[in-house]
């Protein structure tokens, strides 16, 4: 046992020297680690694989390093019938120890018939985190432990016990600051008699609780990523936390709605939602208008042309900061009997304007969109489907009104292109709507004089 403790001390200090002196100030970092698993033998060892069962206490040192002790139990472990004598091949069936005892006495041998016995441990490891604050935690182990059972396991004698080295790896799963999944596997070697390996493989939980990151958490708010003993910004987004917690983003992941902005950047710089990838619901998302395009991610048409910066991207291929290129849309917000296509002839003057912009231009061609609006229960595929049928219900008017049908294109997208957030309770109306986009007939600006002729 002394030489566990002193290993225990070597340890500790080598982790600690290894990190720099502004990672120590950090609060501690504690956590309790129950786990169950089993305990396998190596080579003829007289007993056979058992249930294993775990507890550690851990602290995290810093990125990178961790220290935990723990103690197990197995409970029950059988004899597998080896007792040390002839096997009628000039050999032994036993498991002899170095002094020529054999490991096969009373209490596990094979005349008695004994069921079984427990074999109690402890041990501390040193881990090494490849990326400890990810929500996928990989690492690997290295330390010493300690084994004590009654004879007949380990060598012949009363209580006898071994002590050696032991490797391993394990990878954690973090929950959310406080709770984790974790599944380990070490290798130990017992140096003092057999020099034979015994394995464990476990599964269990971790819990994070605060000490004294708890008191140093709660005169600046840190809240439950304090108590938790984590950094103030696991991820690095530039929000701590305790801010993320509140905000509904992911503390281990910097871009949340992953739109190429940090969840920080949103919130600080741009003012743009971290939960929504496309704030102003134009079509791009916010780290392509701010990087590619240069648009604002809070105004959908930043040009003030008329058509939204996504479109004029995605559709039109027009300049997204240039009014002058805008499309002549016009949006007609027409409202259909339930799982009907019918117009309903108070739409009938709005989709005439359109008529009247073609019938003057006839080089001109139109796009004719359908958009549903979302609500909790809608189906994906009913809407774009009806998005579709209702373009083309607009379509097959305007062709009844001398419109050529080659000049008109219809096209559904359901409720993907939302114009403003969807109310998933109440609907929003404004999603609901057919939107014409007219390419030859001029710009937005020209709109008026076919509106009011």
């Amino acid at each position: 046992m002394k030489r566990v403790l002193c290993f225990a001390g070597v340890l500790a200090l080598t982790a600690f020297a290894s990190v720099r002196a502004d990672e120590l100030g950090d609060a501690p970092r504690w956590y309790v680690s129950p786990g169950v698993g089993m305990m396998f033998f190596e080579g003829n060892q007289p007993v056979d694989e058992g249930l294993n069962m775990l507890l550690r206490l851990g602290y995290d040192i810093s990125e990178h390093w961790s220290v935990e002790g723990g103690v197990s139990w197995a409970p029950n472990i059988t004899s597998n019938g080896r007792d040390g004598r002839d096997d009628g091949a000039g050999g032994s069936s036993g498991y002899c120890c170095p002094d020529g005892s054999s490991s096969v006495g009373g209490g596990l041998g094979y005349d008695d018939g004994v069921g079984g016995q427990s074999i109690r441990g402890a041990f501390v490891d040193g881990l090494y985190h490849f990326n400890r604050y990810n929500r996928l935690d990989p690492y690997l182990t290295a330390g010493f432990g300690y084994y004590r059972a009654n004879d007949n396991v380990f060598c012949e004698g009363s209580e006898y016990s071994v002590s050696g080295p032991r490797v391993g790896a394990g990878v954690m799963y973090h929950l959310d600051d406080r709770w984790s999944l974790r599944a380990d596997t070490r290798a130990f070697m017992a140096l003092d008699q057999t020099c034979e390996f015994i394995y464990t493989a476990d599964a269990g939980v971790a819990y994070r609780f605060g000490g004294a990151a708890a008191a140093a958490g709660a005169g600046a708010g840190a809240g439950a990523a304090a108590l938790a003993g984590l950094p103030k910004d696991s991820d690095g987004d530039g929000l701590t936390d305790d801010e993320e917690a509140k905000l509904g983003t992911d503390p281990f992941n910097k871009d949340t709605d992953g739109d190429g902005l940090t969840d920080g950047d949103e919130v600080k710089v741009y003012k743009t939602n971290p939960l929504n990838p496309d704030t102003d619901f134009d079509g791009l998302k916010d780290g392509q208008e701010v990087f590619t395009y240069k648009t604002n991610p809070l105004d959908r048409d930043t040009d003030k042309g008329g058509v939204a910066d996504g479109h004029e991207v995605i559709e039109d291929h027009t300049n997204p900061l240039d009014p002058s290129d805008d499309l002549m849309l016009f949006e007609v917000y027409i409202q259909f009997d339930y799982d009907t296509t019918v117009i309903k002839p108070e739409y009938f003057d709005e989709i005439g304007q359109v008529v009247r912009v073609l019938q003057r231009n006839p080089q001109a061609t139109a796009v004719i969109e359908g958009h549903a609006d979302r609500r909790t229960r809608s189906s994906e595929k009913y809407n774009q489907d009806l998005s579709e049928r209702r373009a083309q219900a607009v379509k097959s008017y305007m062709v009844g009104k001398g419109v050529a049908d080659s000049r008109l294109t219809p096209r559904g997208y359901g409720f993907s292109r939302p114009k403003v957030q969807p109310d998933l309770v109440n609907g929003n109306p404004e999603n609901r709507r057919v939107e014409i986009y007219i390419r030859g007939a001029g710009t937005n600006a020209d709109k008026i004089k076919y509106v009011n002729p």
